[in-house]
């Protein structure tokens, strides 16, 4: 079985962020599978490619078409197809409009032979599985508006396959959105202006335009529009971090011209801000457009009536792009840093018990403002807690994302048991919550006033300042079993709540508690992700989605946030 290149992880990257919804104006189309006694698999990529124009001298310019193969299963352990399997792609229909040839990096056994290409592989893991490329340019003697559809059908003992077809189109639009120049250094409460332009260096006029605007929760724009749509979701980490605004704008936007806001935009930090990004993009507004506004989403809604976000034409074309017809030329991107602060508090609990019994206890911290932190691009933890067991007392079930380690930090295989847990948060923790954990621990010996370190530090050890956090006072707390008659406060730093073995505080006091705050979750461990019985996770604003923090990272370190919907050429 071929290895994954970088260009087939970032397909399945485009792939699971459509699934999540978030590819804002896709024109990513699925098969649909049919009943089958065996698994149906489904192949999927874009609707629809434009290809540049066969050119004057010189050979034509190649397009990547990225078809994908998704194996149903969700089972990641025992999915897996094993068996042989064949993809046909028929070209008949784009004969005398393109040519088709498979890329040379991904080692498949593929060949094209007349009008049809066939790959032979092995192996289809569960979800999606990108298949080797398909590089299309256009046929000399085809011309502008020209077109034909690709047939994609597959094979296999023990399975089926849907078919597909994708459109192929010589020339369209391309709208090139512009770099804007804007300050990155902010301070809570600053605005200024973003000056967005762009130009169409395609071959044919855009039939009206959609702006997709796609922010991180410390900046906003001082106002909203009534041609705008606007939602919240957590880039795949289930807690909103994210604002997207997808704003319609109608009229004819020729080639050779530049367009720009009629009014600028301002942009504002808010006085959450620390380290924020703004994704802006341009697309012609096609079917998958309107059907991405039209789309239901976590806290969607429209502008202000009577507000509306308009558009007008400029007179020179800035020569900072050369014409090409790729979608990766509608989008920009840009970093702000903020001078902000957060404050990580840890808390501790205190629990009683006899010998031999077991008792619950929570603990973690949370995030007292006035920033949010994300590290969006990275995919890295904002932060770890870090738990050293109490004297007396060995840990039985504990969250799914803690590993046990060694006294001094090491790896360690048995995870039962652990001197110690280290806890990692999810690439966001938001100003209003913070990483709750429930540890269950086995009373071995009933030592008076029993304390275990609880310490919210940076997520390498090596490293363990938090740089947004200048109190460090509250870093640590501390769980005390069995404390003495008088009481042990056993929270340096923190906050301690009294526990019977019952499990302690489900929530800090004075944080919001999951089941208060529509911005937090609960999540269970998964089956199988911890040791014993009873550990839980209640992560409050966090999240622990490694997979899905890895998807946004690569969105944000290049990769488009959708295809783009062409408009259908008249013949």
């Amino acid at each position: 079985m071929r290895s994954t290149t970088p260009r087939a992880a970032l397909r399945r990257v485009a792939g699971a962020l459509a699934a999540a919804g978030l590819l804002a104006a896709g024109s990513l189309a699925l098969s649909a599978p049919a009943r089958a006694a065996g698994p149906v698999m489904g192949f999927g990529g874009p609707a629809e490619t434009a290809l540049h124009p066969y050119p004057a001298s010189g050979g034509p310019q190649r397009t990547s078409v990225a078809i994908t193969v998704d194996n149903p299963s969700r089972d990641e352990e025992h999915g897996r197809f094993e068996g042989e399997y064949t993809v046909t792609f028929d070209l008949g229909g784009i004969a005398g409009v393109a040519e088709a040839v498979f890329g040379t990096e991904d080692g498949a056994d593929c060949e094209i032979t007349g009008t049809t290409g066939v790959c032979h592989d092995t192996g289809l893991a569960p979800g999606t599985n990108p298949l080797p490329e398909l590089r299309v340019g256009a046929a000399a003697g085809s011309r502008d508006g020209d077109s034909g559809t690709i047939r994609v059908t597959g094979t296999a003992d023990g399975a089926a396959f849907a078919p597909f077809t994708t459109r192929i189109v010589i020339g369209g639009p391309d709208l090139v959105m512009e770099r804007a120049p804007l300050e990155q250094e902010f301070e809570p409460g600053r605005t200024q202006p973003f000056p967005l332009a762009f130009a169409n260096h395609g071959t044919r006029a855009a039939e009206g335009v959609v702006l997709t605007l796609m922010y991180t929760r410390g900046i906003e724009f001082t106002e909203r529009y009534e041609n705008c749509v606007y939602r919240e979701d957590g880039g795949g980490q289930g807690v909103p971090v994210w604002t997207t605004a997808l704003c319609s704008v109608e009229g004819s936007y020729e080639v050779g011209a530049v367009y720009e806001l009629a009014e600028p935009l301002m942009l504002r930090a808010t006085q959450r801000a620390y380290r924020d990004t703004l994704v802006y993009r341009i697309d012609e507004a096609g079917p998958g457009a309107r059907g991405a506004q039209r789309a239901p989403g976590a806290r969607s809604a429209p502008g202000t009536a009577g507000n509306v976000l308009t558009l007008k034409a400029v007179p020179a074309v800035p020569a900072v792009r050369s014409s090409d017809l790729d979608p990766a030329d509608n989008q920009q991107e840009a970093d702000f840093s903020t001078a902000n602060t957060a404050d990580f508090a840890a808390y501790g609990d205190t629990a009683s018990g006899l010998p031999g019994s077991t008792v619950g206890a929570d603990i973690g911290f949370r995030n007292e403002g006035p920033a949010w932190i994300g590290n969006l691009r990275s995919g890295d933890p904002v932060a770890t807690v870090d738990f050293t067991v109490p004297e007396g007392a060995s840990v039985s079930a504990w969250p799914g994302t803690c590993r046990g380690v060694t006294a001094d930090g090491q790896y360690r295989e048995q995870q039962a048991g652990a001197p110690r847990y280290v806890c990692d948060t999810s690439m966001a923790v938001r100003e209003d919550a913070g990483l709750a954990l429930h540890f269950d621990l086995k009373i071995a010996e009933a030592v008076t006033g029993a304390s275990g370190k609880v310490e919210v530090r940076g997520a390498r050890s090596r490293d363990p300042l938090l740089p947004f956090d200048p109190d460090r006072g509250n870093n640590t707390a501390a769980l005390v079993l069995n404390p003495d008659d008088a009481g042990d406060p056993g929270a340096a730093g923190g906050s301690t709540s009294g526990s019977s073995g019952g499990g302690g505080p489900t929530a800090d006091a004075s944080a919001p508690a999951a089941s208060a705050s529509a911005d937090a979750t609960a999540t269970a461990a998964p089956a199988g992700s911890r040791a014993g019985t009873g550990g839980r996770l209640a992560a409050t604003g966090t999240g622990a989605a490694t997979a899905a923090g890895a998807a946004a990272a690569a969105l944000l370190a290049g990769g488009v946030l959708y295809t783009a919907a062409r408009r259908r050429p008249g013949h």
